[in-house]
């Protein structure tokens, strides 16, 4: 009964705490609300008229909703790059950081069921997958096993840092032997969960363009290159407009392991383009489609060609040394990084699997206006949700969430 009233008083008070801050956070949170509205207005039409009003067809079912969740399985996956050394190395530059990425990770998976949701035209199909209901397929199914791993790391990165913060709620210490355990497994999970959705993929006999052996680890030097940057950008926010403390050590240690993952990540895009370009056969015509067009058809070369040079861009001034020093530098080249990598991940992985199609058949892909509106409104979800995490996590943190303590809330505080 007494954890059921502490846990009832950190409810009214975080509830109390996310609806205070400065002008700047409620305009923050209003634009988010605004931009939810709207996906929620164009899903409403998608629900209503089928998954007839995207650019999807029975040429190319996969779009911008599957390269989202594709991308944000890896943002959530790159979590455990801080999970690691602070739980289980004991690296305290990394302790400040960690609840913010574990925060992160929550918000991106919230937001790969989301886009899977959409994908699929809407959640009355869901309970097709539910076991004993519909047909599961478990351990047969790849999509089952993309399930499971996807759900499991969901609730162990809410379990452990709730126990955490709950604990210093209390102005108690977390007892390390209840949150290492699920801290090392959550480092193995989470190379599991972006390990299966490449597999996914690459079990798809009739898509040549996935069928690689490099696929999965380079999804993980991807993701451990776009999760970690995206997070720096986050702490450098955070640092600014709160009184919670980065230290700069920390942000540095972070951007070692990105510029490594990044440089990991270009030799591995040069292995491919080796493989596919060096000795080409008639399954390297995807490729061909990606990278230069097929029969005057050239949807995807923009992005591609605008992803690839801000890719090696980001990477050589990450590498040098006084540069990635530079904070303005840094926040930039890791701003590059991470739309590099969305757009690599997204149009320069799903879409070209799927053209040209089985009989030769070219058939473009380009996303409509609802498709886009209902990916910017999952984006301002998983913002949202990121958000109220955040300052909840900084407000406890920082002692102005205690139990029994009259507090006085700091309006001025984001």
């Amino acid at each position: 009964m007494k954890r059921l009233k502490v846990f009832g008083s950190l409810v009214r008070d975080s509830l109390d705490h996310i609806t205070h801050g400065s002008r700047k956070y409620h305009i923050w949170m209003a634009f988010l609300t605004f931009v939810m509205l709207i996906g929620m207005y164009c899903y409403s039409i998608q629900i209503e008229e089928g998954l007839s009003v995207t650019g999807m067809t029975d040429r190319v079912s996969w779009g911008l909703y599957i390269s989202n969740f594709t991308f944000l399985v890896g943002v959530a996956a790159a979590a455990v790059m801080l999970v690691m050394p602070t739980y289980v190395l004991h690296d305290i530059d990394f302790k400040q950081a960690v609840l913010i990425g574990e925060g992160l990770a929550v918000a991106a998976l919230l937001m790969c069921l989301a886009f899977v949701i959409a994908d699929m035209g809407g959640p009355s199909v869901l309970w097709h997958m539910i076991p004993g209901i519909g047909v599961f397929n478990f351990p047969s199914s790849m999509l089952a096993w993309d399930v499971i791993v996807l759900n499991g790391y969901l609730f162990i990165n809410i379990s452990i840092p709730f126990y955490i913060l709950f604990r210093h709620y209390q102005g108690k210490d977390a007892n390390p032997k209840v949150y290492i355990p699920g801290a090392i497994l959550s480092v193995l999970w989470a190379v599991g969960i972006h390990l299966v959705t490449a597999f996914l993929y690459e079990g798809l006999q009739a898509r040549p363009f996935w069928n690689n052996a490099l696929l999965g680890p380079r999804f993980l030097a991807s993701a451990f290159a776009a999760g970690p940057a995206l997070i720096i950008l986050v702490l450098a926010i955070i640092r600014v407009h709160t009184p919670f403390k980065i230290e700069d050590k920390t942000i540095k240690k972070i951007a070692m392991i990105v510029v490594v993952a990044a440089q990991i990540n270009i030799i591995m895009l040069v292995s491919e383009l080796f493989k596919e370009f060096y000795a080409p056969t008639h399954h390297s015509e995807s490729a061909y489609y990606l990278f230069f067009g097929l029969e005057g058809k050239t949807a995807l070369l923009p992005w591609i060609w605008t992803a690839i040079p801000l890719n090696v861009l980001a990477t050589v001034l990450l590498t040098i040394n006084k540069l990635r020093n530079n904070p303005k530098v840094l926040y930039f080249s890791c701003f590059l990084l991470f739309v590099a990598i969305w757009i690599e991940k997204g149009f320069g992985l799903i879409v070209p699997g799927f053209i040209p199609g089985p009989y030769g058949k070219i058939a473009e892909y380009t996303p409509t206006g609802i498709e886009i509106g209902v990916t910017l409104g999952i984006w301002a979800m998983g913002a949202f949700i990121f958000t109220m995490l955040a300052k909840t996590a900084i407000g406890i943190e920082l002692g102005k969430l205690r139990y029994k303590k009259k507090k006085v809330v700091d309006t001025e505080a984001a």
